[in-house]
């Protein structure tokens, strides 16, 4: 198959478990793709905000979903030297329209073979050439989908929800934390974006993308993800930025390596008297978690999802 620079790719999903059927697609449309892969999941369990499932019961199991297609979609990329290849991951309510304007880039359309045809899909979408994949042989097994006890109390989704950090060559990693945040939210998602002036003693800071473009790229990516949430995007100057002292904010969604963080804005929002956040932790992105299958582990633990990785590989391919 020869490279096409931007491409999508559609699959329908039963449940939300890691697709592994979908391995060798996402690998083989990966592979055939130059610049910019979306990666359209459709789902009944996807439905919109106006009617939301309980996002929080399904938190490890989404967060599991979209941490296996990064990953195998990464991998398939960086194996092949393409470690800047934009990769995008939607999860779609088959009831729900597209933006009119998705797909205006598009150079092809792929779909599994076997699926249902998507509903609701722009001209722009419609009329690209289209594709279809066969998907691996489905093998019954074990699937690893938690069950949340019925007795759980907590809210099936949140108002609004923070999180931050630098978003620098904005990566996989990145956007399953974006992404997560806006899975949970019911209506704003507030991110906390790191200030250049911190940033004075980052390796190879020479590459690192500037405030305005970090900002422009998280932002395009969370309006391609949920199109109906508000976004406010604020550069941050401390660990706290505006969860040490919006009394709005009920959530914050962080990362292992950030954990601490949180633990300091627990303690700014008490001294301060503000309402204490349900903090939630993207923890299936960390290479000692042992949430995933051992495949998927191992996998993991071969890709590398960091902004240090990308701006190291830019210096030693740049001519």
């Amino acid at each position: 198959m020869s490279s096409i620079k931007r491409t999508v790719l559609f699959a329908h999903l039963h449940d939300i478990a890691a697709p592994h059927h979908l391995g060798s697609a996402i690998a083989s449309v990966t592979a055939a793709t130059t610049e910019a892969l979306v990666i359209v999941l459709v789902s009944q369990l996807f439905r919109t905000a106006e009617s939301p499932s309980n996002r929080v019961k399904q938190w490890d199991n989404v967060q599991r979903l979209l941490t296996y297609v990064y990953v195998k979609a990464t991998k398939a990329a960086q194996d092949l030297g393409k470690v800047l290849l934009d990769i995008s991951v939607m999860l779609k309510d088959p009831s729900g329209s597209f933006p009119s304007n998705f797909g205006n880039s598009m150079d092809m359309c792929f779909r599994i073979q076997g699926d249902p045809p998507v509903v609701h899909l722009p001209d722009s979408i419609e009329t690209l050439p289209q594709v279809f994949v066969v998907p691996d042989k489905v093998i019954e097994a074990h699937r690893h989908v938690r069950v949340t006890p019925s007795c759980d109390t907590s809210p099936s989704s949140y108002p609004v929800v923070a999180l931050g950090g630098t978003f620098d060559h904005l990566h996989a990693g990145h956007k399953i934390l974006l992404s997560m945040a806006a899975w949970i939210a019911s209506s704003k998602v507030i991110v906390g974006i790191t200030d250049d002036e911190l940033l004075k003693n980052k390796s190879n800071k020479h590459v690192l993308e500037s405030m305005a473009v970090r900002i422009e790229k998280t932002r395009s990516f969370l309006q391609l993800f949920r199109p109906d949430l508000e976004y406010e995007l604020v550069a941050i100057r401390d660990v706290y930025g505006p969860t040490g002292w919006d009394p709005n904010i009920q959530a914050l969604v962080v990362s292992v390596e950030t954990l601490p963080g949180a633990e300091s804005i627990d303690k700014k929002r008490s001294a301060e008297s503000l309402p204490p956040l349900r903090t939630f932790v993207i923890d299936v992105i960390s290479s000692e978690s042992e949430k995933l299958d051992h495949e998927d582990m191992e996998m993991l633990k071969q890709t590398k999802l960091s902004s240090t990785f990308i701006r190291n590989w830019i210096v030693k391919n740049t001519v």
